[in-house]
């Protein structure tokens, strides 16, 4: 089965699939746009008045231009040309990033510090060739792989989550067909994993194929993963089962 055409196929679970991770990621990120607002904006719906800052507005706009950038190029191979055009949707007419980052950044909650800047292009260059030409083993492990290096070399001086969540999130379902049950992840596990991960990966490996799933195309199971990936990056007040529910047709 191939989840990410039957989520494009079923507009009622795309429509609360991009909503719900727009909603998500933007909150960590410090957006006040409400799960409502979120959609309102997201879908023309014009029967809501929407209280937000331009940045609001275009963070949650951006994300949805992001998460149809990557779907659209599942076919092709992995490029750094697709990685700077999801990091360049994530900050359109907010940050104008269109390269890798140019300075050091910190990342939030730990310990480890990214590269420095001019090691970037190197990096990503070889990040990308090596991934594309991992092949014979175990596709998740080729996943895993990119997750980790991604998220430690951090390239973008905004939006390196969010590019990261979605580039993962699109890949396990149109190669796989399987997703990564997060509520059967613990958090502390899964951050001291992350935290280990340049000298021993196979703990956070080990821990996230623990957690796959073939229920690609669960409802419950692929809104309840959204939740729990994101309490791993700090977003603990809101659940999907306390957000208001869609009418079903």
């Amino acid at each position: 089965m191939d989840a990410l055409q039957f989520t494009r196929d079923h507009q009622a679970y795309f429509e609360d699939y991009v909503t719900r991770s727009t909603y998500h990621s933007n909150a960590i990120e410090g957006s006040t746009l409400s799960f409502a607002e979120t959609y309102a904006i997201l879908w023309n719906d014009n029967t809501m008045k929407v209280t937000a800052t331009a940045r609001e507005l275009y963070e949650a706009i951006n994300h949805k231009y992001a998460l149809a950038t990557a779907s659209e190029n599942m076919d092709d191979p992995l490029s750094e040309r697709l990685v700077k055009a999801i990091a360049r949707d994530i900050n359109r007419n907010i940050s104008g990033i269109d390269d890798y980052r140019h300075g050091q950044v910190i990342i939030r909650g730990a310990e480890h510090l990214p590269p420095a800047a001019n090691q970037v292009n190197q990096l990503m260059m070889q990040l990308v060739y090596e991934y594309n030409h991992d092949e014979g083993g175990d596709p998740f492990l080729r996943e895993a792989r990119f997750h980790v290096r991604f998220e430690r070399i951090h390239p973008f001086e905004e939006g390196n989550g969010r590019s990261m969540r979605i580039w993962l999130d699109a890949m396990l379902r149109q190669e796989l067909g399987v997703v990564i049950d997060w509520s059967q992840v613990d958090k502390e596990d899964y951050l001291l994993a992350m935290e280990r991960s340049p000298v021993r990966d196979r703990e956070i490996k080990a821990l996230l194929n623990a957690a796959l799933t073939d229920k690609a195309a669960d409802r419950e199971v692929f809104m309840k993963g959204i939740d729990a990936s994101y309490r791993y990056e700090g977003l603990e007040e809101y659940e999907t089962g306390n957000l208001p529910e869609d009418d079903e047709d």
